[in-house]
């Protein structure tokens, strides 16, 4: 496990950016997986920067997100296949049958959940991973819980989750109770690992996620056996790890 410490979120969406970008000039036509929420947004400013300056190509790359809210259709501006377009796909030349994010439509749980585990391996599996990092110690949608969820899977969401996302919402009544999501045991299956944290209010998450037991009720912490994980983190995300 190797540990970038940044000075703040710019610097971290930075050396982020440089990471997946190393990966895709290395190898072309590479699977990345691609996480949303906050804490991305820079390294997707990052990498578009990059691309108008003819500094990276994505015309051969395919993606694949960790997770999508179940119920929001792709034109709600909260669904995460809303937020990829606006913050990275719209904005380089990723090809769009080579992007795939998880149905929140689909009403048929088992249907969607075996249909998009069985499209991650059609594609031969990640090649790298990015991550964010929960309050809770959640990657994906993972939320703690008394056992690590394998494959692709439909989750409900912790009140701490909600309670997180409700910002983006008019309401906490509109914050959608449950979410497809990559399992963990999907998420170990990629070659590299990329795990993303900022600001104080992730330390705790970060402290228990790279140097605490590895248990379910932090999911993160999981990454401790991965052979092949990287950290970025600012230095608020790393204040309470002694390294």
């Amino acid at each position: 496990m190797r540990i970038y410490c940044t000075k703040d979120y710019k610097e971290m969406s930075r050396k982020a950016a440089n990471l997946i970008s190393a990966q895709v000039i290395i190898k072309p036509d590479c699977v990345l997986g691609l996480a949303t929420g906050s804490t991305p947004i820079g390294i997707y400013d990052q990498l578009v920067e990059w691309y108008h300056k003819n500094d990276i190509d994505f015309s051969e790359v395919t993606t694949v997100n960790l997770d999508e809210y179940r119920g929001l259709t792709k034109e709600n501006d909260q669904s995460y296949y809303y937020f990829m377009h606006t913050h990275l796909f719209d904005r380089v030349n990723i090809r769009p049958d080579h992007s795939f994010i998880p149905d929140g439509t689909c009403e048929d749980s088992e249907f969607e959940c075996r249909r998009y585990e069985n499209q991650i391996r059609s594609l031969g599996g990640i090649d790298m991973q990015l991550l964010g990092l929960g309050r809770n110690g959640h990657i994906g949608f993972n939320e703690p819980s008394d056992s690590f969820a394998q494959v692709t899977h439909c989750v409900d969401l912790t009140q701490s989750t909600i309670d997180a996302n409700k910002r983006f919402f008019a309401s906490e009544a509109d914050v959608p109770r449950q979410a497809y999501t990559m399992g963990i045991g999907t998420i170990l299956q990629a070659k590299k690992i990329l795990l993303v944290a900022s600001g104080e209010d992730k330390a705790e998450a970060v402290k228990n996620a790279l140097f605490g037991p590895i248990t379910p009720y932090v999911p993160a912490s999981i990454l401790q056996i991965h052979p092949d994980v990287t950290i970025v983190a600012d230095e608020a995300a790393l204040s309470l790890c002694k390294l």
